[in-house]
């Protein structure tokens, strides 16, 4: 009796995460709505808050965030003109990017007012606003049809009993020949719960999920899974950076906050960065399409896409001079 009780209670905290569409908005200002000084004083130039892909040991944070930017595009498989949209598309850089390297026509939606902000100021200041539009707005009050959509760092958010409305939508939205992926931390030992000590403090409505947990869904909806690949320690580096430059600039973040919110700011990336690098949190990019016609046959594409991405990156100042450090 006793065994079963815990499974069902780890069956129950699993579920717990609730986002219909308002109180998603709540959950999401709670961590994203922050000041944006704070984010300058760990994130990368282009505030990318999710993890970034080390192409080489020694790269910087802002050449492995550059290079998840690139990675991603590739998969994608864009072309120019494409209607590419962005779901959680946060402070607008991969959008951004999209737009401006890909030629694509991004669309881009947040629930947070910040970040839908910031995003659109960029996007002006980059003379693209009329190829990159960030709205405030749920993904699932969408009704449009793209030819790509890619979501990075939100599924997270989702939660297990909202995984089958994500999909659903995603298959409405995505047009017949579409090509999709999906960037999420995931647990490589099935499935657990959040922890209270995040759930109360970083990110409440949170949920990691496990590759079993999400692939069903998938088949559910008759969605083809075309690629999956596994960024084993990729975020353990990323929060390694992350943790290196907020010790850094601790005595700014103290005055914006105080001595509280830093020692817990620390735990977080501290105990983050220990748990990607130990205990089995892993990040994944699945690929998937309605057709499974959309994608060339092999995966040598992607690295010649990202070879011609490079090409174009050098012709702005702005990307050739990412610095190393």
């Amino acid at each position: 009796l006793a065994q079963l009780l815990y499974k069902f209670r780890k069956w129950l905290k699993r579920r717990h995460p609730y986002n219909p569409v308002g109180k998603a908005k709540a959950n999401v200002a709670h961590h994203y709505d922050l000041s944006g000084q704070l984010y300058d004083l760990f994130l990368d130039r282009d505030r990318q808050y999710s993890c970034a892909y080390f192409e080489t040991p020694g790269a910087s944070l802002e050449e492995a965030q550059l290079a998840k930017k690139r990675h991603l595009a590739a998969k994608l498989d864009i072309k120019p003109g494409m209607k590419v949209l962005d779901i959680g598309s946060g402070w607008g850089g991969l959008g951004l990017y999209l737009a401006e390297i890909c030629g694509a026509n991004v669309t881009g939606v947040t629930l947070s007012e910040e970040q839908h902000k910031l995003s659109n100021e960029r996007a002006a200041q980059r003379g693209v606003d009329d190829r990159a539009q960030f709205r405030l707005l749920d993904y699932r009050n969408l009704d449009e049809k793209f030819d790509r959509i890619v979501s990075v760092g939100m599924f997270e958010h989702v939660g297990v009993v909202h995984y089958k409305e994500f999909f659903g939508r995603c298959r409405a939205l995505l047009k017949d020949d579409g090509i999709a992926t999906l960037h999420s931390i995931n647990r490589s030992d099935g499935p657990g719960a959040t922890s209270a000590w995040i759930k109360k403090y970083i990110f409440p409505g949170g949920y990691i999920p496990a590759l079993s947990e999400v692939i069903p869904h998938l088949e559910q909806q008759g969605l083809y899974i075309t690629d999956i690949e596994i960024l084993r320690l990729h975020y353990a580096e990323t929060l390694r950076h992350w943790g290196i430059r907020f010790a850094g600039n601790r005595e700014r973040a103290r005055e914006i906050y105080d001595e509280r919110f830093c020692r817990m700011w620390e735990f977080y990336l501290a105990a983050s960065e220990a748990t990607f690098r130990y205990a089995g949190l892993n990040n994944f990019q699945i690929q998937f399409c309605k057709n499974q016609h959309a994608l060339p046959l092999t995966r040598d594409y992607i690295r010649d896409a990202e070879d011609a991405l490079r090409a174009l990156e050098s012709k702005l100042p702005r990307l050739k001079s990412v610095p190393a450090e």
